[in-house]
């Protein structure tokens, strides 16, 4: 169990960025904000990952294919905030997210069974399916007449499909012996150099506000360094499919944190959603009598 609470926790850690946002009220644009973000926690775990580590630890694999798996997942660390952006602009904050979020699992699951020559159990389908359900229902979009924007959901899919990248590249660094640490330190860190030129464009003047530092440091610092230690630590010990669904923790707790802190009101609706999205969570974390976990930077056979 210890595992999926890292996940749940990391999932705890992003949810908050929403609430960090509207609590700031600092006027900067989502780009700037989400390159502030990736400058400040990838460059901290970037950092974290180049500490010396004990002459015990085998020294991980180099290559070709290496620097390329953290290319691709440096790509997808990047492109994710924009693409999720655009969707949340041109369909709206309800469908963008519902789309980028219930796409995740769904193009993990597709990418890591190409990876792996085999699909996805039934037990994780159906944990996925619920918790899914659930995103729908908190969300708002069922009732409602939207007129959707293609461009919008291929940005909210793109999305959903950049956090697959990331998750399957770390997960395969993780089997070719990396420590989950040193993964998301590199990763990120690559991330992190290339955000720079993003937020000079984008605007930092809102940086040297006290609501935007703190906005900045938090987002930094709690929903990537943070975030992404526990999400890294738990990826390590199960698949990349059981990680993305328990990352759908994300709205359940994005939800209560509205009600309890920005004072927003829980239809009987969204109410449903949070019990499906829970039930799903606890069908996926409840330990199988097949066993995932994988030992931190242990060499793939």
């Amino acid at each position: 169990m210890l595992p999926a609470i890292a996940i749940l926790a990391a999932a705890l850690c992003f949810s908050t960025t929403g609430t960090a946002q509207a609590l700031a009220g600092v006027d900067a644009s989502p780009l700037a904000v989400g390159a502030a973000r990736i400058v400040v926690g990838g460059g901290i775990l970037g950092l974290i990952a180049l500490l010396p580590r004990r002459a015990a630890v085998r020294r991980p694999p180099r290559g070709g294919r290496t620097a390329l798996l953290i290319a691709i997942g440096a790509i997808g660390v990047l492109a994710y905030q924009p693409l999720f952006f655009l969707g949340t602009r041109d369909n709206g904050v309800a469908v963008g997210t519902v789309v980028a979020l219930g796409s995740a699992p769904i193009a993990t699951g597709i990418v890591d069974a190409v990876r792996l020559r085999r699909p996805p159990s039934v037990r994780w389908m159906t944990a996925t399916a619920l918790a899914l359900a659930g995103v729908v229902l908190v969300s708002g979009v069922v009732g409602g007449a939207v007129a959707l924007s293609p461009a919008g959901l291929l940005g909210s899919a793109g999305a959903g499909m950049s956090y697959a990248l990331y998750t399957v590249c770390g997960k395969t660094l993780i089997e070719r012996g990396w420590n989950s640490t040193r993964v998301m330190g590199a990763v990120f860190g690559v991330a992190a150099v290339a955000s720079v030129p993003v937020l000079l464009l984008a605007g930092t003047a809102w940086l040297f506000t006290s609501e935007g530092l703190s906005l900045a440091l938090w987002l930094g610092v709690v929903t990537t360094a943070v975030a992404y230690l526990l999400f890294g630590w738990g990826l390590a010990r199960l698949s990349a499919v059981t990680v993305a669904t328990l990352t759908l923790a994300e709205p359940l707790a994005a939800t209560l944190l509205g009600l309890f802190v920005l004072s927003e009101r829980l239809t009987l609706v969204s109410g449903i959603g949070l019990a499906l999205i829970a039930v799903g969570l606890a069908v996926v974390s409840v330990p199988s009598r097949r066993r995932e976990e994988v030992p931190d930077a242990a060499p793939r056979p």
